[in-house]
């Protein structure tokens, strides 16, 4: 099952202070903070992928996988409740997390 785009509007708005982007990808959605992959949108749920500087906050988020196959990751939709919390998480995950590989030219 598919997310709505209405539950990625309805994050991103929650999360207003962080400059989130949002691309569809594999029938759900990425969440992005400063070109950093920071959060999954699977069955209109917020999945976070833990680092190990955010794991110790996420034990409030059951683990779980968003989708078949997928590694493991926080579904972190108690921490809506407490916005200003899933901000700090997320721009700390964004610091932690390597920067995307740059894209190959094709020849």
């Amino acid at each position: 099952m598919g997310s709505q785009k209405q539950t990625v509007d309805h994050l991103i708005d929650t999360l207003a202070p962080l400059a989130l982007s949002a691309r569809k990808m594999f029938g759900e959605w990425a969440l992005y903070l400063d070109g950093v992959v920071v959060a999954l949108v699977c069955d209109d749920m917020l999945w976070i992928k833990p680092t190990p500087g955010t794991e110790a906050d996420l034990e409030v988020c059951p683990p779980g996988d968003p989708f078949p196959g997928a590694k493991r990751y926080r579904n972190a939709d108690a921490l809506l409740d407490e916005p200003e919390q899933a901000i700090d998480i997320l721009r700390r995950i964004s610091r932690e997390r390597p920067p995307p590989k740059p894209k190959k030219r094709k020849s």
